[in-house]
Formats: structure tokens, C-alpha cells, sequence
């Protein structure tokens, strides 16, 4: 039987190796290499943290920061640059919450009543 943590260690290598971690990597440089865009988009990703945490904790969602959420996202993906950052974002972040559920799902059984 394998070593859980060799495992572990390959399925990391994979990760790094696969083409939604590539393009997503390269793509985040790209436009994190543009002072202009990058303050864009982490003035964008700020706002988006504070309505994902004021949702979380008290279970309610902020209208005009989800408007401005909105309107922010709609403007910076008029950049072709951001546009692709943003949809292989997506492409990676689904990658990896379908990994994380292969793993959950492994251990499903002891969580059962």
C-alpha cells in the first residue's frame, strides 16, 4: 500500500502540472504584471471577500455591494486580459472543488449517522 503522503505529493505535482493550473498561472501573471489591472482586480477581489465574509457570518447579502460587485465585474471584462484571468480562474477553481469532493466522498462513510 502507498504512503498516503506519497500520494498526497503526486496528486500536488499533478495539480501543478495540469493545463487549468498552467494557463490559470499564467494568465494571474499576466495581468498581475500590469499595475493598472492589478489594482483593478484586487480592489474587485476585495469587495468580493467582504460580501462572501458578511454573507458567511451573518447570513444575509449587502444589495449595493452586490450591485457594485456586479458592475465592477461587467466593466473589467470588457479587457479581453482580465476576462480570460477571470474564466480560467473559474476553470481551476472547479478542478479543484471537484478534488476536494473525490476526497470528502472517500470518507463519507464516517460522517454518516
Amino acid at each position: 500500500m502507498n504512503n498516503i503522503y506519497d500520494t498526497a505529493n503526486k496528486l500536488a505535482k499533478e495539480i501543478r502540472e495540469s493545463t487549468e493550473y498552467n494557463e490559470y498561472k499564467k494568465a494571474r501573471q499576466k495581468v498581475l504584471a500590469n499595475p493598472e489591472l492589478k489594482s483593478k482586480i484586487e480592489n474587485f477581489e476585495q469587495i468580493r471577500y467582504d460580501v462572501q465574509v458578511l454573507s458567511m457570518e451573518k447570513g444575509k447579502e449587502d444589495p449595493e455591494k452586490m450591485q457594485k460587485l456586479q458592475e465592477m465585474y461587467t466593466i473589467l471584462v470588457e479587457n479581453k486580459d482580465i476576462k480570460e484571468y477571470f474564466d480560467l480562474e473559474v476553470r481551476f477553481n472547479v478542478m479543484v472543488a471537484d478534488i476536494n469532493k473525490i476526497i470528502a466522498e472517500s470518507m463519507e462513510d464516517i460522517f454518516k449517522n
